[in-house]
């Protein structure tokens, strides 16, 4: 039996200290502040996330990439692009593991969403059953009907059914969900009590030295372990302490190998 370490009080602490922007940079939810309308955001915060892999540097560099043929409006270029278009327009590009063919078919699983729910957000939410205690069930649907089991694109969003943690999936549902000093919300009627944390070895290592879960490996399950942990302190946003909590490591270390480039 696992015995959680953390209170309220200092869970309090260190989201009044960190949870600022002043602390976002280097980190690809920089990218969605860019975008006022809900509509283009969502489709950039999908983007963001899904190349959020790899060193933060090459992130933000590939991002901006796969940003710049949309211009002003994602939500109008998905709009009016074709399969075709999108092929043509991402040729060449390249981020780890993710090359042109996958990053134009995640776009064009995007444009199918908007065609037929008329945003991400209405395609997202007509896969939530109210009984439900987290998005996961309704992420996977959503996962489904935006990637073709057949293409690349299935890496950059994949299923909880597949048993990962989907930690970059649950950072976009973060991003949107909630909205305060740092994330810039946008899908806001939505209940931040299903959020799951976004579990990455920053997350996982405070977890364990904390005494939040016993497990071995920062997979779904622990995900959840640790998501219904925090319930304790906010059960109306189980994930709010996400990003005060991983900041200090991330922005340290960065800070570090950003000092220590040629």
């Amino acid at each position: 039996m696992y015995e959680n370490k953390f209170t309220r009080t200092y869970l309090e602490k260190f989201y009044q200290k960190y949870n600022r922007r002043e602390f976002v940079h280097p980190d690809p939810l920089e990218f969605l502040y860019n975008y006022d309308d809900p509509a283009d955001r969502e489709i950039v915060g999908l983007v963001a996330s899904s190349l959020a892999y790899g060193r933060v540097a090459q992130i933000l560099k590939s991002v901006s990439t796969a940003l710049a043929p949309m211009g002003g409006s994602p939500h109008e270029f998905i709009l009016d692009s074709t399969p075709h278009s999108l092929a043509k327009a991402y040729s060449g590009f390249k981020h780890r593991f993710t090359a042109s063919d996958d990053l134009a078919a995640l776009l064009a699983g995007i444009r199918s969403a908007l065609k037929k729910h008329g945003s991400l957000k209405e395609c997202f939410s007509s896969k939530i059953d109210d009984k439900d205690i987290t998005f996961l069930p309704a992420l996977s649907l959503f996962v489904d009907e935006i990637t073709d089991s057949n293409c690349g694109c299935c890496y950059l969003a994949p299923s909880p059914k597949q048993g990962s943690a989907c930690k970059r999936l649950n950072l976009f549902l973060r991003w949107m969900v909630r909205r305060d000093d740092v994330d810039p919300g946008g899908w806001d009627e939505l209940p931040k009590s299903k959020l799951v944390v976004p579990l990455d070895t920053h997350m996982f290592r405070i977890a364990t030295a904390q005494g939040m879960t016993l497990r071995k490996q920062a997979d779904l399950k622990t995900a959840v372990e640790m998501t219904e942990a925090f319930r304790i302190f906010a059960p109306e946003d189980p994930v709010k302490y996400d990003f005060s909590l991983t900041r200090p490591g991330i922005w340290n270390n960065t800070q570090l190998n950003l000092k220590s480039s040629p």
